[in-house]
């Protein structure tokens, strides 16, 4: 990491304080911080569990090699708590919102999200994963006899929903107590880019794996693996093409990380405190100017040769046509919800309600009921 230097102490989030206060008081645990405890939960829960049924990238899995949003999580557990432990930030607090960051995406992946966005916006309504991760967490995981939720810190349900996007006061009145005005903590600003770390690096590897690109035109359209693999090539002329694109990876991955840490301490310097960084005019964990060049480039590369390519949209509009289907037959007949999804209609509405119910499902779950609703399977990926 090139031996950079941590921040100053007064940057983290403390174990103590008024960030580690919960809904409902609970005493201290004798050798536990609150945010080791708050890891526990989140880890322990079924919404974290269902992430092994959700996509990442492909709607139909044709590989155990690929990615589900749980490796995928576990990976940026991993790259967050590095980069947070070489700041000298809060690696407790960091590794909670990492195993967290991911729990309200519905299945399908990102075409999943969009499908429930569409549905939600003909009743004037939205679906924002980061909203319902907060919704999860606080209402929909009951697993405690004395409150509802997992009764998060306040420093975890903040970051939850401002680790990748800032919120209006305005337009979110309902979020008024997660400081809209001010930044979050360092701890949670390094998670948005420690996701974009672990999936640009995850997504070249899968899309190879999948026969969808090719090392070779990876190597002329993302500067941060050429840059790496020429060099192993010539050290290496008689390894297998496929070993130096791994070994690329990996330092791509490095070099991503590396920049993140020096760029963030060089950043930060001027701000040596937790209130000084929530009053910073923007966030501060960033990359260099030079590395987000490189990291626009590697991003659009794969928005236009997988992320938009026609076996995945194919794949994306069969898991749209699910979703809607079941959407559309549950409004209809909302009385075919889960009991416990079904007596929330009277105060929630139906669309909000068949929203979080679809959300929580799993690729392969949501289209047993897509089958069960008499509904033509839709064979995913083809």
């Amino acid at each position: 990491m090139h031996g950079t230097t941590a921040l100053p102490a007064e940057c983290a989030v403390p174990d103590n304080g008024p960030l580690t206060r919960r809904r409902v008081p609970e005493p201290d645990h004798p050798y536990r911080t609150p945010f080791q405890r708050d890891i526990g939960r989140v880890l322990h829960s079924r919404s974290f569990r269902r992430l092994a049924g959700k996509t990442q990238v492909f709607t139909e899995r044709a590989s155990d090699h690929f990615r589900s949003r749980l490796t995928h999580t576990l990976e940026v557990v991993q790259i967050a708590r590095t980069v947070a432990r070489a700041l000298g930030l809060n690696e407790d607090l960091t590794e909670a919102l990492a195993l967290a960051h991911d729990i309200g995406h519905p299945p399908f992946g990102h075409a999943g999200e969009r499908a429930l966005d569409d549905a939600l916006r003909e009743y004037g309504l939205r679906f924002d994963h980061n909203l319902h991760a907060l919704r999860i967490v606080e209402h929909f995981e009951n697993r405690h006899l004395e409150f509802r939720g997992l009764n998060l810190t306040l420093a975890v349900r903040e970051g939850i929903i401002k680790h990748s996007r800032d919120y209006s006061a305005a337009d979110h009145p309902e979020l008024a107590e997660y400081f809209l005005d001010q930044r979050p903590p360092l701890e949670a600003q390094l998670i948005d880019w420690s996701d974009e770390i672990a999936y640009l690096t995850a997504d070249l590897d899968d899309g190879v794996e999948a026969g969808i690109l090719s090392i070779d035109e990876i190597r002329r359209g993302v500067t941060l693996v050429e840059r790496h693999f020429a060099p192993l090539l010539a050290r290496h002329p008689a390894a297998p093409q496929k070993l130096l694109f791994q070994e690329s990876l990996k330092l791509m991955l490095n070099a991503l990380a590396d920049d993140l840490i020096a760029e963030t301490a060089l950043r930060s310097h001027p701000l040596p405190t937790l209130e000084q960084v929530r009053r910073a005019p923007g966030r501060i964990a960033a990359f260099s100017p030079q590395m987000e060049q490189l990291r626009r480039e590697a991003k659009e590369f794969l928005y236009r040769n997988l992320y938009l390519c026609a076996e995945l949209e194919n794949g994306h509009r069969q898991a749209a046509t699910v979703i809607g289907d079941l959407f559309a037959v549950w409004m209809a007949e909302p009385w075919k919800l889960p009991p416990s999804y079904a007596e929330q209609v009277a105060t929630d509405g139906a669309p909000r309600v068949i929203a979080d119910y679809i959300a929580g499902m799993t690729d392969h779950f949501i289209l047993e009921m897509h089958r069960s609703e008499g509904r033509a399977p839709v064979p995913l990926g083809d």
